[in-house]
């Protein structure tokens, strides 16, 4: 292709753009768009020509309705930040749960926490939260096997072990399945 004079060029290499003021030999002068005069032998540049492009307003129009339409029927895509939402996490400990746990019996303390558990895991249902976390240390092990009692009557979750090295052995994780 033949360079002339007024020509808008870009150098090859390099990030540099700019039009012909002159041409000698083999060598070319370019001004680029902040003023700068630069030498550049003929076979390091290249012409660009940014033609206009032409569009009926008419097939525009049409290209947008279709496109407008094949969007309202895609199916809502689950982002990664809700694929990845951390879990909700309970800590059914009683000194978390209520200030008057003084005087309280070993009854008393294991349904506040299990009602606590049960609201809780309500509230996930109803909010659509898939995971919960119940934090209810290890002690005996009443708290964990009533919680299991608790969780088993319900068709939609699973529960199993939380991550160890975050919570150790003394809690319960619980994925909830949730229905379209």
């Amino acid at each position: 292709m033949k360079l002339n004079k007024g020509d808008f060029v870009e150098v090859l290499d390099e990030p540099l753009s700019g039009t012909i003021v002159s041409l000698e030999n083999d060598d070319v002068e370019l001004e680029t768009e902040d003023g700068f005069l630069l030498r550049f032998k003929i076979n390091e540049v290249v012409k660009v020509s940014y033609d206009e492009i032409k569009v009926d307003e008419t097939q525009m129009l049409e290209a947008l309705k279709e496109k407008q339409i094949k969007r309202k029927n895609t199916a809502p895509r689950v982002k990664s930040k809700e694929r990845t939402a951390p879990a909700l996490e309970v800590d059914l400990h009683i000194h978390k749960l209520t200030n008057r746990d003084k005087n309280l019996s070993n009854f008393e303390i294991l349904n506040i926490q299990l009602d606590a558990a049960r609201g809780q895991l309500e509230f996930a249902i109803r909010k659509r939260i898939q995971k919960v976390v119940f934090i209810h240390g290890v002690g005996q092990g009443v708290l964990r096997a009533e919680l299991e009692t608790l969780l088993s009557r319900y068709d939609n979750l699973k529960f199993y072990d939380a991550d160890f090295q975050k919570y150790g052995v003394g809690a319960t994780e619980v994925y909830i399945f949730q229905n379209a």
